[in-house]
């Protein structure tokens, strides 16, 4: 019995041997068929006798046109994202990381002492090349220092909004210049007589607001003239205006701003610090009339 199990398997693997060995020719069969329809076509197509089929071609072709399509939308893609990202990140090394991240300014683009002044010059443009009689009157707003300090800030807000656009230089200025206006508008306090304890409680309460505003105002000037009415009511006329032309006029007057500050140089803003701005009335506001590029020496003074 054990002898005829072991002829048995001994069969089976010649069986199985047997059928490899032939899917194994018929294998080599059809490789050696390929090696020669494709010398042939190699041959005709050298001697120009080979004419593709039509059909073959037509599949060829439509691939082929399908590829390119899908080459120009990719480079499509590729050039719009590259328009869409022209700020990019501003690229600093692992120090640079590691003192920011400690609290301190690393180095930037241009020196401090630069930034500083041209800081404190573009506060002053928002200070003094600003009507406020004309805010006052239009939009029937108190003469009082809450009504000032509403208007300045306003104006201190559309001017961080253009230079947090200068990387981290232009950060650092927008720091600079908030500490600018509150210095400021202690010292108006101080002259004015008012009590110090009362001071720096109405102090206490402008650094609330101011950061309310400046969140109200950046989703106003990210949204439409609705979302940005509602918060120049809450914020500029502490929700007390009954005329819809007044914020009319002042949407109309912060859209038309930001658009003249986009217009100016980065460069010159970071080293003059000078800023214009448009008349809070005008006969044609949508026209945007090229900004005159300041003058300074080497100093950036």
């Amino acid at each position: 019995m054990a002898a005829l199990a072991r002829a048995a398997s001994c069969q089976v693997e010649v069986t199985q041997w047997i059928a490899a060995c032939s899917r194994l020719l018929q294998t080599t069969m059809v490789q050696g068929q390929c090696r020669r329809m494709l010398h042939g076509v190699s041959q005709r197509c050298k001697t120009g006798q080979f004419q593709q089929p039509k059909a073959c071609g037509g599949l060829i072709e439509g691939s082929g046109a399908k590829m390119h399509q899908n080459r120009l939308i990719y480079s499509t893609n590729k050039q719009l994202s590259a328009k869409d990202s022209v700020q990019t990140e501003e690229k600093v090394g692992p120090f640079t990381r590691i003192i920011e991240a400690m609290g301190f300014t690393g180095p930037l683009k241009y020196s401090r002492w630069k930034i500083k002044v041209a800081a404190l010059r573009m506060y002053t443009c928002c200070v003094e090349k600003t009507d406020y009689e004309e805010f006052f009157n239009r939009c029937q707003m108190p003469d009082t220092l809450n009504s000032w300090f509403l208007v300045a800030q306003l104006h201190v807000w559309m001017c961080l909004v253009r230079m947090k656009q200068e990387g981290r230089a232009g950060k650092y200025m927008c720091r600079y210049i908030v500490h600018c206006m509150w210095e400021d508008v202690e010292q108006r306090g101080k002259v004015m007589g008012i009590n110090s304890v009362v001071l720096k409680q109405d102090l206490r309460k402008m650094v609330e607001s101011f950061y309310a505003a400046l969140f109200g105002y950046d989703e106003g000037i990210l949204s439409d003239d609705h979302v940005l009415a509602a918060a120049l009511w809450r914020n500029l006329f502490n929700r007390n205006c009954e005329d819809p032309r007044h914020l009319e006029l002042l949407v109309e007057y912060v859209r038309k701003q930001v658009q003249h500050l986009d217009a100016l140089s980065g460069e010159d803003l970071l080293l003059t610090g000078e800023v214009s701005w448009r008349p809070l009335v005008e006969s044609n506001a949508r026209s945007i009339l090229k900004p005159l590029s300041p003058v300074y020496n080497d100093e950036g003074l």
